[in-house]
């Protein structure tokens, strides 16, 4: 009977050791899980950390609002491989033009500009108005921390140099 009862109370440990052991390792595998998940989450964070396009006008830093367009979008992705330094001339006596260096994806319609609006012309040319113009155009941002006048002040005495990049 002795046996009997040392040969149950034995496989009762074994159960018991074997359930716990069990739990323990879903508990792991859920804590590694929750990590991978975590870490995985970061990891994404990181990749989609909001970067921003930025501009400067000669050594002057402008606030921009990018339009939410493929043009923008390809405009941002060409900063995003270092400064992107475009050589501006005055046109019309409303606008300074640049050649970016490549082509961007456009959708140009007939707009009426003002001051402070940065468009895309032709496809491979940005523009940025101190004055006003109808044309068709592909609309990339708006400068949202100057006037018409300091606009004009900015862009209005001869060529400059604008530049873009990632922050």
């Amino acid at each position: 009977m002795k046996k009997i009862s040392a040969l149950m109370l034995s496989a009762a440990l074994l159960i018991l050791f074997t359930a716990c052991s069990a739990d323990k390792a879903e508990a792991n595998e859920s804590t590694a899980s929750d990590r991978a998940e975590s870490g995985e989450a970061n990891i994404m964070a990181e990749k989609t950390k909001e970067t921003e396009l930025k501009m400067m006008i000669g050594d002057q830093a402008v606030s921009v609002e990018w339009e939410d367009n493929e043009s923008a979008k390809a405009l941002k992705q060409l900063a995003e491989n270092g400064p992107l330094t475009i050589q501006m001339s005055m046109y019309g006596g409303f606008e300074q033009v640049g050649a970016i260096g490549s082509s961007l994806p456009r959708n140009d319609v007939q707009t009426t500009t003002q001051a402070c609006d940065i468009v895309l012309y032709s496809g491979d040319q940005i523009v940025v108005f101190y004055g006003s113009n109808s044309w068709a155009y592909t609309r990339l941002g708006r400068i949202t921390d100057k006037t018409a006048e300091e606009m004009a002040k900015l862009l209005g005495n001869g060529d400059v140099v604008v530049t873009l990049f990632v922050e």
